[in-house]
């Protein structure tokens, strides 16, 4: 009785599975893409928010470029002292442009840790607001599924799947 018992729910069961997996099957699904950089690119917010980081990259740049000339000038400074100096002043100027090195590569590093923030800032609205433009074309649409268009993702997609228009006129509207 309880062998039947278990053959019944067992048929029941893969009867409901085919039933199943057949209508997901039926489900259409439908795929659109969207170039996020061309996004970024074509957006007012997107071009204005590149144009500002484009000038925090220009003052840090020349920050540290101002920094490794005074650094440079020093090491031909010291150079040309070189010969005349005792050894012990040798020493105690080479230890003096070691440390000066470590600072401007510290400087550096701090300049590059400050644009990541800063672009982070900047572009963080940016992508929320985006992201929200990509849902509303997606249910616009009737698409399952958006997908990030670039290089290494898709290698080739046909371009009346394209969504980045839309998505650019969204986004200018909201």
């Amino acid at each position: 009785m309880k062998m039947k018992v278990n053959k019944v729910l067992m048929s029941a069961l893969l009867v409901c599975s085919f039933f199943c997996f057949q209508s997901l099957a039926l489900a259409e699904v439908k795929i659109g893409f969207v170039d996020i950089q061309a996004v970024l690119s074509k957006t007012k917010s997107g071009k204005k928010a590149r144009a500002e980081m484009e000038k925090e990259i220009d003052k840090k740049k020349k920050e540290v470029q101002t920094k490794e000339k005074e650094l440079q000038k020093l090491s031909q400074d010291f150079e040309k002292k070189a010969m005349a100096l005792s050894n012990e002043m040798k020493q105690k100027k080479s230890l003096e442009l070691q440390q000066e090195y470590a600072k401007v590569r510290e400087f550096a590093a701090k300049a590059q840790m400050d644009l990541q923030n800063r672009d982070r800032e900047i572009f963080s609205p940016i992508y929320e607001k985006m992201k929200k433009s990509i849902a509303k074309v997606a249910k616009e649409n009737n698409l399952s599924m958006l997908l990030e268009k670039n290089e290494q993702s898709l290698s080739w997609t046909d371009d009346a799947l394209d969504m980045t228009d839309k998505v650019v006129e969204t986004f200018d509207k909201m």
